[in-house]
């Protein structure tokens, strides 16, 4: 249910991003600013959700993490094979060039519920 929330947001910063941001700022630093927004998002979700969540490991935190990231992938190359992209179509989404971050939001989703549990210790 948690990372249905988070597909939410990355969805809505999708459409932020293709209908204001590069219009505005041109490619190149709309994906740069569009990743460090889905970044921010994820760990707020991730924030939020701790409580709910009631880990008290932090191999339990690694596995919460590691859930969201393969569900993430999952879903970026089944909708991508989905829409008939190739597999290097794909996969340039995992190089940085021309501003894109992906791979940084990819691991931010991964270390966002341990990172958020190291915030919520020190709040």
């Amino acid at each position: 249910m948690i990372w249905f929330a988070i597909l939410m947001l990355a969805i809505a910063n999708g459409v932020l991003r293709e209908s204001v941001l590069v219009p505005l700022l041109g490619a190149p630093a709309s994906l740069v600013l569009s990743g460090v927004l889905l970044s921010l998002l994820v760990l707020c979700v991730a924030y939020l959700s701790l409580p709910w969540l009631t880990i008290h490991r932090p191999l339990e935190l690694w596995l919460v993490g590691s859930g969201w990231l393969a569900m993430t992938l999952v879903f970026e190359f089944a909708f991508g094979f989905w829409q008939g992209k190739s597999w290097s179509e794909l996969l340039d989404a995992y190089a940085f060039k021309g501003g894109n971050i992906w791979v940084f939001v990819l691991a931010v989703t991964a270390l966002a519920p341990r990172l958020a549990a190291r915030l919520r210790s020190r709040v």
